[in-house]
């Protein structure tokens, strides 16, 4: 059986890269087929005229003839082609575009700041999760856009003329990391920033995310140096700091930074440094897409679900042919259970979205094996693209699915949800499998689950017990596994 999706593509000419995102529309989600990087560093072809240098437009002809073998095999009106911030400045763009057009066989959008931001926020609203207003920060070779929106509709729109590639020009041109170089960067962006600060102090903002390369490359760094995946202003500080044990960018050395990043390093942090300390912001979390991921999901406007997260499990579930009815039960008792403990027991809404998740996916390892199914399990969860969750999010339901029946061990160390939410989660989830492992609603039993501290009580009916010894025998087996992890469970028949 053949797979007839057709092809997407999007294409970002890029200050600093030039980018090519290829997707499949499968089973209503988004599937990356291929992704394309090439460094055209085309915003430091610029002259004092804002004149590009015949090098630099070769660079960039060279790319998309690179592209242009790829965009044979995808229907034209699957194909978006943007040009960003150093294009909008270029003097002599209609030379650069005049060729590109013919190499690409489509012709190249030159879009606006504000309808870069535009499609930005649309990346980021369909593929990462959270509720309520979400200022989103990308900060790229020669513009930083800055968006607050709601759902999939921004409500401010800024694209500010300051980029990594700039900033690397302007500030750090001596190539030196001293202290004056980077408070110059600093204050040069905030003076940026300044004149619009208020449309984003008033609107105000419930979670803050990044995109692109400058906040991943920063996560990564973080991530290397066994730091959670929330960036704050004192993990900026300290980059900084290890940034400056280094005299000049030839030497710089930190850990988990690519030699491709550690030129624009220096400046994109600087930037961001700024807005957190103009923005007052706490912390931020990396989008899971941004402008390409923006052009995609214009091109399919069928994917306009509100609920990202759902749209994410419903596409898994579809992909891999899981019982959805049965998920939708395991996921009915796990909310029962967690109720009837009380808000205190899952303090975190995204602890419980994170329950409901493994619930609905807990059987993904099923499809491969039934003997591993809890190694395949984590090690898909890990692996698969799931817009909506941030990596701490994935391994942690990775964790526990991999745990989601027979021998118990404890959860490692995690960065989603607290330990004690954490280990509720894998507590319930096995409970909630256990009371409809006959995934029949009718035969499942009513139960009493109480929560003192760590203690669980789980009434049962005695007469259910009798006539059905197999289970209860599983269930006291369960009390003593997590009994055994210091997680006190008792059965009580009533």
């Amino acid at each position: 059986m053949t797979d007839s999706s057709p092809l997407y593509a999007a294409i970002d000419l890029g200050s600093n890269s030039f980018h090519m995102l290829v997707v499949k529309h499968v089973h209503g989600s988004v599937r990356t087929m291929a992704k394309i990087k090439r460094k055209v560093r085309l915003a430091a072809g610029l002259d004092s005229n804002n004149a590009l240098s015949q090098e630099a437009i070769q660079r960039g002809w060279d790319c998309l003839s690179l592209f242009a073998e790829r965009l044979q095999d995808i229907p034209e009106q699957n194909i978006r082609i943007v040009g960003t911030a150093t294009l909008r400045v270029a003097t002599n763009i209609d030379e650069f575009l005049s060729k590109a057009n013919q190499i690409l066989g489509k012709d190249i959008q030159v879009i606006s700041g504000k309808e870069e931001a535009a499609t930005i926020y649309k990346g980021v609203a369909h593929t990462s999760g959270g509720k309520g207003k979400r200022l989103v920060v990308d900060i790229g070779g020669a513009s930083t856009e800055l968006i607050i929106g709601e759902g999939f509709d921004a409500k401010v729109l800024n694209s500010l003329q300051m980029g990594c590639v700039t900033w690397l020009e302007q500030h750090f041109n001596d190539r030196q990391l001293t202290a004056d170089n980077f408070q110059r960067a600093i204050e040069a962006a905030k003076q940026t920033l300044a004149p619009v600060l208020s449309n984003y102090t008033e609107l105000g903002w419930d979670l803050c995310v990044g995109a692109s390369g400058t906040v991943q490359a920063l996560q990564e760094i973080m991530l290397a140096q066994g730091m959670d995946e929330v960036i704050t202003h004192s993990k900026l500080k300290r980059l900084q700091k290890q940034a400056m044990r280094a005299d000049a960018l030839e030497e710089l050395e930190i850990e988990g930074l690519t030699l491709e990043r550690a030129l624009v390093f220096p400046s994109g942090l600087s930037i961001l440094l700024a807005i957190f300390e103009l923005l007052d912001i706490d912390e931020m979390t990396l989008a899971g897409g941004a402008l390409r991921e923006g052009m995609v999901y214009e091109m399919i406007t069928e994917l306009h679900q509100e609920d990202i997260r759902q749209r994410t499990l419903t596409s898994i579930q579809q992909r891999f042919q899981l019982d959805q009815d049965y998920a939708n039960q395991v996921a009915k008792t796990a909310s029962k259970l967690v109720e009837q403990c009380g808000s205190e027991f899952l303090p975190e809404p995204v602890a419980i979205e994170l329950l409901q998740a493994s619930a609905q996916l807990h059987e993904i390892g099923l499809t491969i094996d039934f003997k591993k199914a809890g190694l395949h399990n984590a090690y898909l969860l890990r692996n698969l693209d799931l817009p909506g969750y941030t990596r701490a999010q994935k391994n942690l339901l990775a964790d526990v699915t991999l745990r989601y029946k027979d021998a118990l061990s404890s959860l490692p160390e995690q960065q989603a949800v607290n330990k004690q939410s954490a280990e509720n989660i894998l507590r319930i989830l096995r409970l909630s499998v256990l009371l409809t492992h006959r995934r029949n609603v009718n035969l499942q039993p009513s139960v009493k689950l109480e929560a003192t501290d760590k203690q669980l009580c789980l009434s049962i009916s005695e007469n259910w017990c009798n006539a059905n010894p197999l289970t209860f025998a599983e269930l006291e087996i369960e009390a003593n596994r997590q009994s055994d992890q210091n997680w006190p469970l008792q059965i009580k028949q009533i």
